[in-house]
């Protein structure tokens, strides 16, 4: 197989506004200060040297190379100057007027939280498609001369493709309208239920979902409050499953009256793991030696460094079977989830080494050595994403009155059901009683991956008699959380919203990074009270009678609140 070269992209600004200031991979501060020194000097400079041609009696327009690259100067820090204080302004002016587009322009962190919090209201103008290029100045306004009738039978009969319906109408909620009718029409289901208005489609336009035809319903409850290393967190849980929330938000509780609870983030990397074949084993054992030697780290380092002005490799960890070799690179990511940052280093990286290498042939850019969405032994062991511990002490009375059972039977239930049991399941990081019903649900709230709640919800339950026996302390160990606070769908408002009421939206610029961590954290803090309770749940013998009342539908109302 062929490797197809790309030239890398350049670093992406960071979330939130664009502005003049991502002109350069630095900091906004430091790039203000370079433009501002440049205009400054060109100007001084050449105001002198007209001054001395006017002296001379000098032509103003004879120019040497000086004079040139002075002149470049003051024009180009004249331009970042004005770009930078006045697009901002401008934007001030006719952000309210153009709320819509310019959410979706600005991404993950808006400009203000209450533009991320509140869902964009239902408008009888059209939600036009701001990433399929810059239309007319009238195309916002212009419809096709063909009605909607018309575009539903050509796209029934095959005649126009429904995945081009966006850019030919240039309004997103008439090319979802218009696709749901084709989609009714062809199969003869009305799928009524399937609401339609009251979303803002533009927003997932490239990005989340492509051929919509309307968006699914689901409540989101919250838990708390978490007392977690001193915070107190309101934890966002999307979910239709009864007892869930009801049974987190006990364990909160009973974390939050025995003190809180602490965590550690141990260790912070997104894996990718190309293969490659090679002509005989002995020439991959070449390349494998290449990669893992510590004197051609800082050159890899470098190559796959310009990928992203966040991107950091951390390592390369290699394996073999026969001929084919196994890449698993590993970089932080600051606060993105980060596969497409790592994705993109990894390939300047396999574009540096075809030239030392012209026999490696690279099979795919994903060997599954990576391990993502799928239960795997390296993320069990060498974690990926966030590696979290969350522990707490619960006292002896707050498990009688809370949990409504006695730390002797959690011990001996722990040991004998997430331990022993899940050994005699040949668990692979299952090692807990329902750590993917945390993940999950938090996950759906605040705009993850929901199927990364695979290696995510890898945990193991540690329950112990601490203080003489009389107080129980539990941990969850988490090795491979993957979540990201831009990015996918955390820019879109519902998510955002979530990720908004715990402090974690969008990127901290101050310490990048910063914000996808302590999102880990709450996570694994979730994870410790639903343990908890459930647990405790399966101690007393409350489980089903639970399940009974909360997970049941029943129109009698009395017969819940008795």
């Amino acid at each position: 197989m062929e490797v197809r070269r790309r030239a890398p992209r350049p670093p992406l600004p960071p979330p939130g506004r664009v502005q003049a200031g991502d002109a350069l991979p630095l900091p906004i501060r430091h790039t203000n200060l370079i433009f501002s020194a440049l205009f400054a000097a060109s100007l001084a400079y050449l105001m002198r040297r007209w001054r001395e041609k006017i002296r001379s009696s000098t032509p103003l327009h004879v120019v040497g190379l000086a004079e040139m690259l002075a002149i470049f100067g003051l024009v180009a820090s004249l331009i970042y100057l004005l770009s930078f204080f006045g697009i901002a302004f401008v934007q001030s002016i006719v952000s309210s007027s153009d709320d819509e587009e310019e959410d979706f322009l600005v991404g993950p962190a808006r400009g203000s939280a209450a533009a991320a919090v509140a869902p964009p209201p239902p408008s009888s103008s059209p939600a036009q498609c701001s990433l399929l290029g810059s239309p007319a100045p009238d195309a916002a306004q212009e419809r096709m001369p063909e009605e909607d009738e018309e575009i539903v039978s050509s796209v029934v009969a095959g005649k126009v493709p429904s995945y081009v319906l966006e850019t030919k109408l240039g309004d997103c909620r008439r090319a979802a309208g218009i696709r749901r009718e084709a989609v009714r029409r062809i199969t003869g289901r009305q799928i009524e239920g399937l609401p339609l208005d009251g979303f803002d489609y533009a927003s997932i336009l490239g990005q989340c979902c492509e051929l919509p035809v309307g968006y699914v319903q689901l409540p989101v409850g919250i838990a708390g409050p978490l007392l977690l290393d001193g915070q107190r967190f309101y934890v966002p849980m999307a979910t239709t499953e009864g007892c869930l929330v009801a049974s987190t938000n006990r364990g909160c509780k009973a974390i939050a009256e025995s003190g809180g609870a602490a965590s550690v983030v141990l260790r912070d990397g997104m894996t990718r793991a190309p293969v490659a074949r090679l002509p005989t084993a002995r020439r991959a054992a070449e390349l494998k030696a290449f990669l893992e030697d510590s004197v051609n780290f800082n050159t890899l380092s470098m190559v796959f460094n310009r990928s992203s002005r966040f991107a950091r490799l951390q390592g390369v960890q290699c394996a073999m079977a026969g001929r084919n070799l196994y890449m698993r690179f590993s970089c932080c990511t600051g606060d993105a989830m980060g596969m497409n940052m790592v994705s993109k280093g990894v390939q300047n990286v396999l574009d540096y080494l075809q030239d030392d290498f012209p026999d490696m042939d690279v099979i795919s850019i994903s060997g599954n050595f990576c391990s993502d969405k799928k239960p795997a032994a390296v993320n069990w062991i060498e974690g990926r994403g966030k590696s979290v511990v969350c522990e707490a002490v619960i006292k002896e009375d707050v498990v009688k009155k809370v949990l409504k059972t006695n730390v002797q039977s959690l011990v001996e239930l722990n040991v004998i059901k997430n331990l022993a049991g899940s050994a005699v399941a040949g668990a692979l990081g299952g090692f807990n009683a329902h750590a993917s019903n945390i993940v999950t649900a938090i996950f759906i709230a605040t705009g993850q991956d929901p199927a990364q709640n695979v290696e995510s919800s890898h945990c193991i339950t540690m329950l112990e008699a601490v203080n003489d026996g009389r107080d129980l302390h539990i941990s969850v160990t988490m090795p491979s959380i993957e979540v990201g606070t831009v990015g996918g769908g955390t820019q879109l408002a519902s998510q955002a919203a979530c990720l908004d009421l715990l402090g974690v939206k969008g990127a901290n610029r101050e310490s990048p990074g910063s914000n996808a961590r302590l999102l880990a954290t709450v996570v694994a803090g979730g994870v410790l009270a639903g343990e908890l309770s459930l647990l405790s749940a399966l101690a007393a013998g409350q489980l089903v009678k639970s399940h009974m009342k909360y997970n049941r539908s029943s129109k009698d109302m009395s017969k819940v609140i008795s």
